[in-house]
């Protein structure tokens, strides 16, 4: 994050000012009533910041109340809720709203629901939003509320293939340029012990690194059982995990945390190519959809460097989320969830106890940000974790060796031609209602 530079309080904007420069910037563009972004934020004089959610899962409930509670700027109102599903949207609003009554302004009118719901939701009188829903639908959303001139919290990964990537890279220009504050969900990014860690690998305590380890390994998620004559996107959109036009498999939606640190480690650089071997061996039902159960992967970085990579959803087997850096000197390794340590040979290991979860401090941060009046943007290196995740499941689908260029400039675009509940999807189920996975060394990965 960049200083505007100067410590004077004259040489500091206030964050009314900023707030007024950053959504004015926004081409001029008008909500209900024909007020413009800037007045609406600040009717009658007032610094509140309005925040709409947008995907009301787990993670979209739990990113709305911490951005609410956020311990930077408490002049933060919730008034509007978003999602696919008119039953999720309105659990997630009575949660938010039990947990964060004062700060929750959300009539029957502002609960917007829909595979549109974005659009409404953005168009209604808020200064930032929490994008929370299927990564697959990211970067058309991204795309929007940069348009829109909104402050964005976007929650981990951003993209599902390389066209998508191209597309938030290029909305998060646009962003930069209209000074708008750019937030992505990396927590493990703003936890003490990584940034202890990390810190003294940078300062070159552990020597030169010349591999790193990153692993999620754990026994899956939640699958939810096909309605009576649900349409077929409807069912993988609420199912959206387990297709990799909307999740991404789990190589991208989970383990995109670790690949982030190793990056991170990397002083971040990404790979320049990967490959790896995967598939499914356990998780083979009708519910499991298209995506694999496990993925090993070897990224290599433009020095030579190499991170190993595992990923594993199967029950009764190892589970770790972790990274590990070895160096020269010494080694460095940190649980995802838990304690961190650095081992430098003939020295006493130095260790970090967990302390607040990166899930409130990355809000914290955030708002610490808008109220200094400070340049806010995590979309770079958000944009190249999600792409590094892409790239190894390129390689795992296809058991080839994928370049970096190549990958980001694939055309194969995984979403479908329409966002509607009766388009036709990307992937559709076979006879026996269960769904081809890739084939290494048969399928087409970029």
């Amino acid at each position: 994050m960049a200083d505007l530079g100067g410590s004077a309080a004259q040489n500091t904007p206030s964050r009314r000012d900023f707030l007024k420069r950053s959504t004015a910037m926004a081409a001029g563009a008008t909500l209900a009533g024909g007020l413009t972004v800037a007045r609406s934020a600040h009717a009658a004089g007032s610094d509140l910041v309005r925040i709409a959610l947008i995907g009301a899962g787990g993670r979209g409930t739990g990113a709305a109340v911490e951005a609410l509670n956020n311990k930077s700027y408490p002049n933060v109102k919730l008034v509007a809720v978003a999602d696919a599903f008119q039953n999720r949207a309105q659990n997630s609003l009575g949660q938010i709203t039990r947990r964060c009554k004062d700060k929750v302004d959300v009539p029957a009118e502002r609960v917007f629901v829909g595979l549109d719901c974005h659009e409404k939701a953005i168009a209604c009188g808020c200064d930032m939003v929490l994008l929370c829903g299927p990564p697959g639908f990211r970067p058309q959303q991204f795309e929007a509320a940069v348009k829109a001139g909104k402050h964005v919290f976007m929650e981990k990964p951003v993209c599902t293939d390389g066209p998508g990537y191209r597309r938030i890279v290029a909305a998060n220009a646009e962003a930069k340029k209209k000074n708008l504050l750019v937030a992505v969900g990396h927590h493990l990014r703003h936890e003490d012990k990584h940034r202890e860690v990390i810190k003294r690998i940078h300062d070159g305590l552990i020597g030169r690194v010349m591999y790193m380890l990153a692993y999620f390994n754990s026994t899956g998620v939640w699958s939810f059982a096909r309605q009576p004559n649900e349409p077929e996107l409807q069912y993988q959109v609420r199912n959206w995990y387990y297709y990799t036009w909307l999740s991404g498999d789990h190589i991208v939606e989970q383990h995109v945390h670790d690949l982030d640190v190793c990056n991170w480690m990397m002083k971040d650089q990404h790979p320049v190519e990967a490959n790896g071997m995967g598939g499914r061996e356990v998780r083979k039902g009708p519910q499991y959809g298209e995506i694999f159960d496990h993925h090993a992967v070897e990224f290599t970085y433009a020095d030579g460097t190499r991170m190993f990579s595992q990923c594993r959803h199967i029950p009764g087997t190892w589970q770790s989320f972790s990274e590990h850096a070895y160096g020269t000197k010494g080694c460095a390794n940190i649980e995802g969830h838990g304690d961190s340590q650095i081992c430098v040979t003939g020295e006493k290991p130095l260790r970090w106890k967990r302390t607040a979860d990166g899930h409130q401090i990355e809000h914290d941060d955030l708002f610490a940000a808008l109220a200094a009046g400070k340049p806010y943007n995590e979309g770079d290196h958000g944009a190249d974790a999600s792409m590094t995740a892409v790239l190894g499941r390129m390689a795992t689908y296809s058991g080839k060796v994928v370049k970096w260029d190549e990958a980001v400039k694939s055309e194969l675009d995984l979403s479908p031609k329409t966002f509607a509940w009766n388009a036709e999807t990307p992937v559709k189920p076979l006879a026996d209602g269960t769904y081809a996975c890739a084939v290494p060394g048969v399928t087409k990965a970029w």
